[in-house]
């Protein structure tokens, strides 16, 4: 993450001038209908700071052009300055790359005129990811495997490869740095050499997005040494799968049950999925 100046105090980021009226518009970044499917805070009608929202990686703010706005400063959750942007005349918006580096939590983005301070607008910038679903190549022959894997890829996929669908509910972008399968699975992949995603060290989810996160393992390869896989009499257990992320730094999981029958071979096998 880039800041220009991370060392100023919130004071000096503000340079709020003593006896300046402030006008104050805060609010929490929430799913709304601004262009690119970003999560925006609108302010009040009239105010100087229209809209700020969060499209893809970077924060842009709508400004309005009646004022004499000629600088937007970003201030980060521990109060130092994050960057500043000079306004360009006849321009009514500003961005700021946020990336997956950012420190989550309250920004607060300040306009000025000269030396005094027009208006304030807080928001909180947080990612949320969640776990939506697990699917195999033999049950969802209409995902983009190829566009992922390349054309030579098929026949290997019948034999394990697995796709798992997450959402990012939250205000701020996020990068998934991890994919982990465990349990009761044929290859269980419980510390993965690299990512555990197919030939990618991250994947970044904007908020609002949903994105399949394909694997670079077997998860649902040949049998294991425990026995775990398909039968003629039929297998089931539970498994989990877990995503590591970098902005929240957390791992999020979920359980699954699943069901193998069929033939011993696991390329043959129906292999059954639901939540456990």
């Amino acid at each position: 993450m880039t800041q220009d100046n991370p060392h100023l105090s919130r004071r000096t980021a503000l340079r709020t001038v003593a006896g300046a009226a402030l006008a104050s518009v805060a609010g929490c970044l929430n799913n709304g209908d601004s262009p690119g499917g970003g999560n925006s805070t609108p302010s009040d009608e009239g105010g100087v700071i229209q809209e700020v929202t969060v499209e893809g990686t970077e924060l842009v703010v709508e400004y309005s052009s009646e004022e004499e706005v000629d600088q937007i400063n970003l201030v980060q959750p521990n109060g130092e300055l994050f960057g500043q942007r000079e306004t360009a005349a006849g321009s009514q918006q500003v961005s700021f790359e946020i990336g997956t580096s950012y420190e989550p939590g309250e920004y607060t983005v300040v306009a000025l005129s000269g030396e005094e301070t027009l208006a304030e607008s807080s928001s909180v910038i947080q990612p949320e990811i969640g776990i939506q679903e697990v699917g195999l190549y033999r049950n969802n022959p209409e995902k983009p495997w190829d566009e992922v894997y390349g054309d030579t890829e098929t026949d290997r996929l019948k034999n394990g490869e697995a796709y798992v669908t997450v959402e990012n509910t939250g205000s701020g972008p996020e990068a998934i740095v991890e994919l982990i399968f465990s349990g009761d699975v044929p290859n269980p992949v419980e510390d993965p050499r690299g990512s555990g995603m197919y030939e990618t060290e991250q994947v970044v989810i904007s908020p609002g997005e949903t994105t399949d996160l394909f694997s670079s393992s077997f998860p649902f390869g040949s049998e294991s040494e425990e026995g775990m896989g398909c039968s003629p009499d039929g297998n089931s257990g539970q498994f989990t799968v877990t995503v590591r992320t970098q902005v929240g730094g957390d791992q999020v999981s979920r359980s699954f049950d699943v069901q193998y029958s069929g033939s011993t071979e696991m390329s043959d096998c129906e292999v059954s999925i639901t939540e456990a």
